[in-house]
């Protein structure tokens, strides 16, 4: 519960195994801005700090996020550094949904946690992470249920697209690491018609 040898694998993991513990660990009223505005405000200062690997950095975001679940002293600054999505100028107007289920998840209801993301070019504009309401009998029923949630998810914002007159490129990528998943949906024997 207290995800100790997971804290210790990642302090290990980052090189801070030597760090000494800070009672705050990040000052409450630190003002973070993005490299494109240090950029234009600061010159001298942006090359210094620029990011050298976003990937790096995402993914113990993300470590960290799912650490602060039992760890709520870390959570404001976890948060404040999880505040990274920048908006793109660019204008692309390509849809793409990635979409996920962990089957039985929960150890105690059995239930499901899904998840999906959608971006329009380089812009996350819709996300979801839940507990199913119902326990899926298999993994294939949880990614389908999952891709599902998130074909329902991509019309409703494809309608509110066409109504402020967006185009957008169609087809839209739906991306699934599931292959009965997509072979489900993509077979009409196993739809019902009326």
């Amino acid at each position: 519960m207290h995800k100790r040898k997971y804290t210790l694998e990642l302090i290990s993991e980052v090189g801070l195994s030597a760090a000494k513990p800070a009672a705050t660990p990040i000052d409450t009223n630190i003002k973070l801005t993005s490299t494109q505005y240090d950029k234009v405000n600061t010159k001298s200062q942006a090359e210094e700090d620029s990011l050298v690997d976003q990937a790096t950095y995402q993914k113990l975001i993300g470590k960290l996020l799912y650490l602060i679940v039992t760890r709520p002293d870390i959570f404001f600054g976890v948060q404040t550094l999880s505040q990274g999505i920048l908006l793109s100028s660019k204008n692309n107007n390509v849809v793409i949904a990635y979409c996920d289920a962990d089957w039985a998840a929960c150890p105690i209801t059995r239930r499901t946690v899904i998840g999906f993301l959608i971006e329009i070019g380089d812009l996350l504009v819709s996300w979801k992470s839940k507990k199913h309401t119902t326990i899926s009998r298999s993994s294939a029923e949880a990614e389908y249920r999952s891709l599902a949630i998130t074909v329902a998810e991509l019309i409703w914002l494809i309608g509110v697209l066409k109504e402020v007159e967006t185009d957008i490129n169609l087809p839209v990528e739906i991306h699934s690491n599931s292959k009965a998943a997509i072979q489900i949906a993509a077979n009409p024997v196993y739809h019902e018609t009326n």
